[in-house]
């Protein structure tokens, strides 16, 4: 993501705190379709691979990736259709994905590399169902607020659209309330990087994952999962209401070993909302 992206000049400086980090990164390519999955890396260490949510990009692990770095060597891609990654093959679906991702693992990492394997939201999703297919590559799994687990969630409010012609106040408008509505638990800790973070993902989205949250692929696929599982949520998520017990025992179904971490008061974009917090437990369960 480049400062030029964005064209509103009182955005300069959001667009520069990304372009910084985003500048620090080293490169890496793997196929996905006609094109290109790009790979960011920061540090040095034992591989982490963070797959981030729909509709995103790396940006959202941006206050993960500072003090994470310190400890691992951060592989952070945009999956396919995301970001700046190239649509994947048809048919464009969760498990195509998934397949693209799982080649480059295995194009980047050889066996026994002891990955740990992050998946956030969507990219839960998607890190379950390439885990199943990486084999001794994977030294753990750990999901951060996931659905498809086959279990039904509270009706939510519908997210606002942009409409043409919107100037940028009316668009943030629009991004802030959708961000209060799935990825926060509280609106005070909204600020202008996570609304810019925001539009700028929804933006250069191509691929949809919504209609894939009902599913039950998550629950389906872990019996093909040999890593230990781990897993990390806020307390105040909506994707885990009703009963954020009842996913966790989904989880464990399978993987009685799991360990989780829950991070009281945070939101669905927990990484972000609760960075402290969540960088320690998520270098506690690394360990």
């Amino acid at each position: 993501m480049q400062a030029e992206s964005c064209r509103e000049p009182a955005l300069n400086p959001l667009a520069a705190t990304v372009s910084a980090l985003n500048r620090a990164a080293r490169k890496r390519t793997t196929p996905s379709g006609e094109g290109a999955m790009v790979w960011r890396v920061w540090g040095t260490g034992e591989p982490v691979v963070l797959l981030h949510g729909g509709y995103g990009s790396w940006t959202h692990w941006i206050r993960t990736i500072p003090e994470v770095s310190q400890h691992y060597e951060l592989w952070v891609p945009d999956m396919p259709g995301l970001g700046s990654s190239a649509l994947p093959p048809e048919p464009r679906t969760p498990p195509g994905i998934a397949q693209v991702v799982a080649a480059g693992l295995a194009e980047i990492f050889s066996p026994g590399a002891g990955v740990r394997l992050v998946g956030f939201s969507f990219g839960g999703h998607i890190a379950t169902l390439a885990a199943a297919q990486a084999g001794d590559r994977l030294a753990s799994l750990t999901l951060v607020g996931v659905a498809a687990l086959g279990l039904k969630g509270e009706p939510r409010e519908p997210f606002i659209k942009e409409r043409a012609g919107m100037g940028w106040e009316e668009r943030a408008r629009v991004h802030r309330r959708n961000l209060e509505i799935l990825m926060f638990a509280d609106p005070a800790n909204i600020d202008p990087l996570a609304v810019y973070l925001q539009a700028e993902n929804i933006r250069r989205a191509r691929f949809h994952s919504r209609p894939f949250a009902g599913s039950d692929a998550i629950a389906r696929t872990l019996v093909q999962v040999a890593a230990p599982l781990k897993t990390i949520w806020g307390t105040r998520d909506v994707i885990a209401r009703p009963s954020l017990q009842a996913r966790l025992d989904v989880l464990r179904r399978h993987h009685p070993e799991l360990e989780a971490r829950l991070i009281e008061g945070s939101g669905h974009w927990v990484m972000y909302e609760a960075a402290e917090e969540f960088s320690a437990a998520l270098i506690e369960l690394l360990r």
